[in-house]
């Protein structure tokens, strides 16, 4: 009898008794399990979920459930708040956020259909409110809509596209919006005839010939055997809490101890490698020190331990955590005037690390060689009474002078601030979702969407809010329905 293993398939040939029939398995129950699911049923197949959990959920339901979202000349929200977002500047900001990594061909598709895809989360049952929330937030505490959401105002992108905010976030009161989403997108999935299977492990793939058949799952401490005449969609999560794989192919996030997700062990990537796929942008992850928070934090000055700034701190603060990431020495400061200073959460874990009436004080008390971090606040300074920053970009209104003592230095530290990371990089799909091996061929009967692949959210450096829950509920469904056609 052959082994049961994630890294290989399953002869078919070998199967003894089907224990359960089906047309479309989906491995995973977060909004991408979901909304293939949804995706196939409507396409008329009989679709079967499996979920390990004891309910829906994943990384999707412990998000804020912010979906971006743009082009078109822009949503309802958009519009009524004034910003024409067309379909160029949407997809132009996508490639851009994409980076090295980038997949243009998903985001062109994603770029064009963008605005029906909000119709449909909308038919699905998603409220919307249609309001916009200006500032800079990492979610709203309302249950306000539409906000900025990434590094669309600041440069290098906004040379690259013209600027909408895009973050567009589900009607719930406060943070948390990813746990009804995906409620929504369950009740959907269940009333279109989705059959439901929980605490249900996905153990490996079954394989006749070239193609994937089916899927073995362990209920009840058993192994059961599920066919799958048309296709097998999974949608399993990232891998960062797989430590092998982390150090394997993303070495650079143990420089952090706070990864968020659910259960995301690299599952469903290693049953798509196993079956000859193909893995990429491994290396990639999301990371973030909440400094957002308070607003005002964002006016203030990043350098690295030697007084240097790395960043236009207007960006989004992701981009600005990941950069901060690469520097030397373990950690950075964070500087602020008397004006801009607000006691930070205490969530964030930042420490007081100098202070002083002047900036050569708080080098002194950094011990900081003289006339470093001293010699980076003059020029800025400087430049920032003129309205420009010629080292970095950083625009108005948060480009401003930090000149008003006393003054301060908050210390992040890699690894005992709170820097919350997830991994990126996955199966390779094509823009239907299929997994596709080493050659960049589909292999038949294998579908995978969200986390578990390498889609919009690419690069760790371009991430903005709202990427993945766009990700995974639009490539979903190119799953969904592709998986159902067989």
């Amino acid at each position: 009898m052959a082994e049961i293993s994630l890294h290989r398939p399953y002869p078919a040939g070998e199967v003894r008794a089907w224990d359960f029939e089906t047309e479309v398995a989906v491995i995973g129950f977060g909004a991408a399990g979901a909304c293939a699911a949804i995706e196939a049923a409507d396409a008329g197949a009989r679709v079967m979920l499996f979920e390990r959990n004891s309910g829906s959920g994943g990384a999707s339901g412990l998000s804020g459930g912010e979906i971006y979202i743009g082009g078109g000349g822009g949503t309802d929200a958009q519009r009524a708040a004034g910003f024409e977002d067309t379909t160029e500047d949407f997809t132009a900001y996508l490639k851009a956020a994409g980076g090295p990594c980038v997949d243009e061909a998903k985001c062109e598709l994603y770029g064009r259909e963008a605005l029906g895809h909000y119709a449909w989360l909308k038919a699905q049952g998603v409220p919307y409110r249609g309001n916009y929330l200006p500032g800079k937030h990492i979610e709203p505490a309302d249950d306000s809509t539409l906000i900025w959401s990434g590094s669309e105002a600041a440069a290098p992108f906004c040379t690259m596209a013209k600027p909408a905010p895009r973050g567009h976030v589900i009607q719930h009161m406060g943070w948390g919006g990813g746990r009804p989403l995906v409620d929504v997108l369950e009740a959907s999935a269940r009333a279109k005839g989705v059959e439901v299977m929980t605490d249900s492990r996905a153990l490996a793939l079954v394989q006749d010939g070239e193609r994937i058949v089916g899927v073995i799952v362990r209920i009840d401490n058993q192994p059961r055997f599920v066919r799958a005449a048309k296709g097998v969609v999974l949608a399993t999560g990232g891998f960062v809490f797989n430590e092998t794989m982390r150090r394997k192919y993303c070495p650079d996030s143990f420089r952090l101890n706070d990864p968020i997700g659910d259960k995301d062990d690299g599952a469903g990537i290693e049953l798509g490698l196993g079956a000859g796929g193909d893995a990429v942008h491994m290396e990639q992850f999301f990371t973030t020190c909440p400094w957002t928070m308070p607003e005002s934090h964002a006016y203030g000055v990043f350098v690295n331990t030697a007084g240097q700034r790395f960043i236009n701190e207007d960006c989004y603060h992701g981009r600005v955590s990941r950069c901060a990431v690469d520097q030397p020495g373990g950690k950075v400061y964070l500087l602020l005037d008397n004006a801009h200073f607000v006691q930070p959460m205490d969530f964030a874990r930042l420490s007081i690390a100098g202070t002083g009436d002047s900036w050569d004080e708080v080098e002194a008390e950094l011990e900081m060689p003289a006339g470093t971090l001293s010699a980076t606040m003059a020029v800025y300074n400087r430049e920032a009474r003129l309205g420009r920053d010629p080292l970095f970009g950083k625009r108005e209104p948060i480009l401003v002078p930090l000149d008003q003592g006393p003054f301060i230095a908050l210390e992040l530290n890699f690894a005992t601030s709170y820097f919350s990371f997830f991994t990126l990089g996955g199966l390779r799909t094509s823009i239907d979702g299929e997994v596709l091996d080493r050659g960049g061929a589909p292999i038949p009967g294998l579908y995978a969407a969200g986390r578990c692949t390498s889609g919009l959210p690419a690069w760790g450096h371009g991430y903005s809010s709202g990427l993945s829950l766009a990700d995974c509920t639009f490539f979903g469904r190119q799953a969904g329905r592709r998986a159902a056609r067989g």
